[in-house]
Order: C-alpha cells, then structure tokens, then sequence
C-alpha cells in the first residue's frame, strides 16, 4: 500500500491508543500513513488514500456507537467498497460480538475488509501493544 489512513473513534481513548500503535507500525516499515478522528475523514477523502484502516470502540451491549460512529460509517460505507479496509477496535466486556457484527455488516456491504480484524481488550499494554503494532506492519506489507 502506498498512502494508508487510519480513522477511528475513541470514547476512553483504547481505540485511539490502537491507532497510535498501528500508525507505528505503518511507519516502521516506510510507508505514509495519516491518522484521522471520524469527525475529521469525510467521505470525499476516500479517494485520496490506497487503504482505509477503521477503528471503533464496542459500546453498550457489544454494538457499535449509536450517535457518533454508526451514522459517519453508514455515510462513508458505499465509497469504501472500492478500497481495501481493515477493522479494528477494543472492548471492555464480552467477547468480540461487535466486531463480528461488524465485520459481517462491512463484508455484506462489498467493503474488501482485507485483514482479520484486531480487537483487544481495553487498552493495549504490554503484549497486546506489540501485537497492535504488528498489525500496522502487516497493514503496510500488504
């Protein structure tokens, strides 16, 4: 990939610590890569970038935000189906549903989710921060 962007939303600040880490990634192989809040990556962006890395939080019950994310990604999801995209996202309960969700509603959409989707729990520390920025690498080599 040559120019990635990360968008993601955060209400605690893991899923922003997940961009970070994956930014990191991105980077430590040489490729460029912009970091974006939902509130700042519009759909008309989209064409500007070779893949599209989003990031979201589990809220509630194990769904996506109701208020903020879901109406940005039900506005930007048919511009997303000519681009790769990879998920990800953490959580503090549960077990995944969200991103399974998620991931199924993006793949029925004709979105190429290119990747397995990252989730982890809380914010990533220790292991789970290696394994964030692993992901950035295997984003950029793809």
């Amino acid at each position: 990939m040559e120019k990635i962007a990360i968008v993601y939303f955060s209400q605690t600040g893991n899923t922003e610590t997940m961009a970070q880490l994956i930014e990191e990634g991105i980077k430590s192989v040489g490729k460029e890569v912009e970091v974006f809040t939902i509130s700042d990556f519009t759909t008309d962006m989209v064409e500007n970038y070779d893949l599209i890395a989003i990031g979201s939080p589990a809220t509630g019950t194990e769904q996506l935000d109701e208020y903020e994310f879901e109406p940005w990604y039900t506005d930007i999801k048919d511009k997303l189906t000519a681009k790769p995209v990879v998920l990800f996202g953490s959580h503090d309960w549960g077990d995944g549903e969200w991103m399974r969700t998620w991931h199924q509603d993006a793949v029925d959409a004709g979105i190429n989710v290119v990747l397995d989707p990252l989730v982890v729990n809380l914010q990533p520390m220790d292991d789970e921060a290696d394994r964030t920025r692993d992901y950035g690498v295997k984003i950029a080599n793809l």
